[in-house]
């Protein structure tokens, strides 16, 4: 019972964590202002391992890299620490490569799962409450993953199927991920 409690406290911390840094690689490319009240909020959290990384690995041109390689440490720290839980003993010096190939996965898939939640809740604040303060920060985050399928997807009216889309494409890649996790590592 307590390596479930164990494993799951760790999903939902490094879930978060992973989230934060994926948010922050991506208000960069869209170029998000930093003192939008989420995007402060986003750096606050991550700026304890984002600031050290930086002086090493700079933020340039339209990709932060420092937040990316900072994602794939949190992944592989949690593959490990996950390893450690369930094992109950230090990773195999064999299984590197494998867990660095692990964490790449694990990077994509809290990406996969963080434009899911952001497609859900932009479509049901876009039902619920259009004129949140939200909406404008969720359409600037999946706009460049929308507007490519609103221009091949033909429009119903006033009805845009192109979120609805997205999911699928974000689910089917999910369970693509989850199969090549599982052949990789058992993840």
């Amino acid at each position: 019972m307590f390596s479930d409690i164990a494993r799951f406290l760790l999903d939902i911390v490094f879930t978060l964590f992973g989230a934060a840094l994926i948010l922050r690689a991506w208000m960069h490319a869209v170029r998000l202002h930093p003192l939008n009240p989420v995007a402060r909020g986003v750096q606050q959290a991550s700026n304890w391992l984002i600031l050290p990384l930086r002086k090493v690995i700079p933020a340039t041109g339209a990709i932060d890299w420092t937040s990316l390689v900072a994602l794939w440490l949190a992944a592989l720290v949690y593959l490990v620490l996950a390893w450690l839980i369930g094992a109950g003993a230090l990773v195999p010096p064999a299984l590197l490569p494998s867990f660095a190939a692990g964490a790449l996965l694990m990077a994509a898939k809290w990406t996969l799962d963080l434009i899911v939640w952001m497609t859900l809740a932009q479509a049901v604040l876009s039902w619920v409450n259009p004129l949140s303060p939200l909406m404008p920060i969720l359409h600037t985050l999946t706009r460049p993953l929308l507007d490519p399928i609103r221009q091949i997807l033909p429009r119903m009216g006033t009805v845009d199927f192109s979120p609805l889309l997205l999911l699928v494409i974000a689910q089917v890649l999910l369970m693509v991920l989850t199969r090549v996790g599982y052949g990789l590592l058992g993840i």
